[in-house]
């Protein structure tokens, strides 16, 4: 059997999408592409979801952050993002899922959109509504650990611990004049 002629074949677009979840989420590629596919079904119907045509080609998960690229049609680009843009949490876990950017290769996709190092994040102890907690910390966004789960905070709503003596005051700098 012959393939088609390049002109006949469908063309594509390639979707970088930034997926932001909880450090104890638990959800993979397949997870993802299920989800896609449903809210892609419930927002525009089969003969819609057909014409999308949504496909996680890359899957990278690194901590409480991953990167994906989906592959859509070319003329249904807005449609696709409006699916996305429906989804809430993937197998149970809520997430907050960004589109990056659009593009015709996945190579260019990868180095025009997920082309930089991934977001440091570091695990210390906070201070939180006066109570000492564990936090994932990824500035300015702190994920706060409690007895129920994690709580979504932010560096200004949380202060070090008071045991940290790596503050300075004004008398320390004042004495060291004289």
């Amino acid at each position: 059997m012959k393939h088609l002629p390049k002109h006949l074949r469908p063309r594509y677009r390639y979707l970088a999408i930034g997926i932001e979840s909880w450090p104890d989420a638990t959800f993979d590629r397949r997870a993802v592409q299920r989800e896609i596919w449903n809210e892609t079904r419930a927002l525009l119907g089969d003969p819609g979801s057909a014409a999308v045509d949504p496909t996680v080609l890359r899957f990278d998960r690194e901590g409480a952050d991953a990167l994906a690229i989906v592959k859509v049609r070319r003329d249904t680009v807005d449609e696709a993002r409006a699916a996305l843009a429906c989804i809430d949490a993937v197998d149970g876990d809520p997430v907050g899922l960004r589109v990056r950017g659009a593009s015709g290769t996945v190579r260019a996709c990868e180095e025009k959109y997920l082309g930089g190092p991934p977001e440091p994040s570091e695990e210390r102890t906070v201070v939180y509504q006066r109570q000492e907690h564990t936090a994932i910390v990824r500035s300015p966004r702190v994920d706060v650990q409690t007895g129920a789960g994690f709580l979504g905070a932010t560096e200004s709503d949380c202060e070090r611990p008071e045991h940290d003596d790596t503050e300075s005051t004004v008398e320390d700098h004042e004495s060291d004049r004289d």
